[in-house]
């Protein structure tokens, strides 16, 4: 299926396979020959690489030099008004702020290893 990645693609919200929000769409990753998109990328790092100039060094710099979320295209389902994808979220990667959040804060809240999620 051909996509226009502006189109298509870019800002896209992006649902698992029950529908629940993974985020947007906010690059992309492309093959060596650039004929074929290889991931999603999502998060702050991500967007600050599109926008470019100060202001996109300063969305960049407010992630603190974590890296966009990649999730492969190979678990894209369907595009439409959304990318759909084949999984659930909770099998994907978690964004680093996320990860971060979690071992640093929520990790060390008492009883937060039985919390149900």
């Amino acid at each position: 299926m051909r996509l226009l990645i502006g189109f298509d693609l870019l800002d896209r919200q992006i649902v698992d396979r029950d529908g629940v929000p993974v985020g947007k769409v906010d690059d992309v990753e492309l093959s060596d020959d650039a004929r074929h998109v290889t991931a999603l990328l999502t998060g702050q790092s991500a967007l600050g690489g599109r926008f470019g100039g100060v202001l996109g060094r300063w969305i960049t710099a407010t992630t603190g030099g974590a890296e966009p979320r990649r999730i492969p295209y190979g678990l894209v389902a369907l595009v439409d008004s959304a990318v759909h994808l084949s999984i659930k979220r909770a099998l994907l990667t978690p964004p680093a702020l996320e990860a971060w959040l979690d071992q640093h804060l929520i990790g060390r809240i008492p009883g937060a290893d039985r919390a149900e999620g």
